[in-house]
């Protein structure tokens, strides 16, 4: 019997797709798991498979075409099967086959999912960026027992990107959680069940199988030293009374920063739980405060200091963000061709501009709003340096939209400024800025870290004077920005003191010839070193 392939939806905000490559064509023998095509979506170009044998049958997009989510995309059958019933209209009835895909895509749980009670709701682990693969809950709002209401929250959970509430869409009270704290599984794996009190669910959590990894941190000594100690590093702390401090990732961390025992803070958030304010605003008493050592007037014994200790290793769960910076990175390096181009910026009218413009009031700018600012502008004279490539075609953005590198203390985020072109120097100042803040408190959407086509990242704050840096595929060139640095430089024939500063284009030489990124620097560094030319 003929099965209706229809166009799926790839992402979480895949609205419609295109057909860019299609790698089967008609006539020819599918067999399970063989790849049909290759689909552009909002986010990515991603592979489709198949999850049915038979002959292709039917093309109902042709590549290049672009389609809605569940428009008819090939039909898969038997050799010389009439599907011209399919064909004029009666595809929209689901065949058996396509039902039974539908039962096991909604749910881990798929074969008891006819049998699931009324008024219970099966809730699997989200999919909160169009990247991740996996998620560690990392904290429980909610235990079993509890009342839920549509729109709590029920826990924290921590993606590739950034750690998220997740929210309940249902009333009910919770049933069952599959996913403890501090627990990692993969999308779709059983998070928890709603339902009415009382209601027997025993069937339904059957079968349901989750990652056993939690998130620790063992830290062992040598043979020498005996037993091993592990750590915890989930949100919830155990007190030195032996009961669970709630806590949020976000709080936890300050109270860290800041040397604070989370069991004299006094919880303000749902159930007690500690919160960011508390943190902040807490206040240790003198009681608490450490006593200050006596005074030694004796002069000790001086001794011969002999090295001695035990050797030892820590080993710490790598956490979503920095598994996906690990894939992402390695899959440039290694496709990408990298090459780098470096110049060396004369900066003193730089300065003596942002001196001027900073004098206005309820302004203040950096160095790297200019860069951003120039690198805007010189893509627009420079539209190959603005490109991506993929396997048939370079795609010309006819848009700018920079992305600005960020350090997290998970790693790295890259946070996206839609059209920067049409931005002046104050306004990517203003966005730059509430980006940084909300990307160091994980508070940025998915949509505010994607659509990027050129990156900036600038470690001349930490002295870095030149670097190479990875590309953010799918863009071609990433500018990597060293420090400001005050030295002998020779000007009209004289050695004088001038402020210089070194920025090394990465390029991927598929897009982009040496001619072309070496042009593009040459533009960079005249808007930099006449920085009136950027305010035209």
């Amino acid at each position: 019997m003929a099965t209706v392939i229809n166009m799926p939806r790839l992402s979480d905000t895949m609205e419609e797709g295109v057909v860019a490559k299609w790698l089967v064509k008609k006539g020819d023998k599918i067999s399970e798991g063989d790849i049909l095509a290759e689909i552009e979506t909002d986010k990515a170009t991603m592979e489709f498979e198949s999850f049915y044998e038979g002959t292709l049958l039917h093309v109902g997009i042709e590549e290049g075409e672009t389609a809605p989510v569940d428009q008819l995309l090939a039909i898969i059958g038997e050799e010389g099967e009439d599907i011209s019933g399919l064909l004029n209209g009666d595809a929209t009835p689901k065949t058996e086959a396509q039902k039974e895909e539908k039962v096991e895509e909604s749910s881990p749980v798929s074969a008891a999912s006819s049998t699931i009670p009324e008024g219970v709701e099966v809730i699997t682990m989200p999919r909160l960026s169009d990247t991740m693969e996996e998620g560690t809950v990392a904290t429980w709002l909610k235990k079993i027992g509890d009342t839920v209401e549509e729109g709590d929250i029920l826990a924290e959970i921590e993606t590739d990107k950034a750690t998220m509430e997740f929210e309940s869409f249902y009333n009910g009270v919770l049933l069952h959680i599959g996913i403890e704290e501090g627990q990692t599984a993969p999308v779709d794996a059983l998070l928890a069940i709603i339902g009415p009190a009382g209601t027997d669910i025993s069937h339904l959590k059957d079968g349901v199988t989750v990652s056993n990894t939690s998130s620790t941190v063992k830290e062992i000594s040598s043979e020498k030293g005996g037993n091993t100690e592990v750590k915890s590093t989930a949100s919830n702390v155990e007190a030195t009374s032996g009961g669970r401090i709630f806590v949020s990732p976000l709080a936890k961390k300050i109270a860290a920063d800041k040397g604070i025992d989370l069991s004299l803070v006094k919880g303000t958030g749902e159930n007690g739980r500690i919160v960011k304010k508390d943190v902040e605003s807490y206040t240790p008493s003198v009681s608490s405060a450490p006593k200050p050592s006596k005074e030694v007037t004796s002069t000790p014994a001086i001794q011969t200091f002999t090295p001695a200790g035990e050797e030892g290793f820590e080993e710490v769960k790598n956490s979503q963000m920095r598994k996906a910076i690990a894939r992402s990175l390695s899959n440039s390096k290694f496709t990408a061709p990298h090459y780098y181009l470096t110049i060396e910026v004369d900066m003193d009218n730089a300065i003596a501009s942002r001196k001027i413009i900073n004098e206005l009031p309820d302004t203040k700018v950096s160095f790297n709003d200019m860069i951003v600012k120039a690198c805007a502008m010189a893509l627009r004279r420079h539209p190959q340096v603005n490109t991506s490539w993929k396997d048939d075609v370079t795609v010309y953005n006819k848009h700018i939209s920079i992305g600005v590198a960020v350090a997290v203390p998970d790693g790295l985020v890259v946070p996206v400024l839609p059209f920067t072109d049409h931005m002046n120097i104050m306004e990517i100042d203003t966005k730059v800025r509430d980006l940084a803040i909300r990307a160091r408190d994980k508070k940025l959407t998915p949509q505010e870290m994607s659509g990027s086509t050129f990156t900036v990242s600038n470690l001349g704050m930490f002295g870095i004077q030149e670097f190479t840096s990875i590309i953010n595929q799918p863009n071609s060139s990433i500018l990597s920005v060293g420090a400001i640095v005050e030295k002998p430089v020779v000007k009209n024939g004289q050695i004088v003191v001038g402020n210089t500063m070194k920025v090394t284009l990465a390029c991927d030489h598929r897009t982009v010839d040496g001619a072309t990124g070496a042009q593009f620097l040459q533009t960079l560094q005249q808007y930099l070193e006449n920085p009136v030319t950027m305010l035209a």
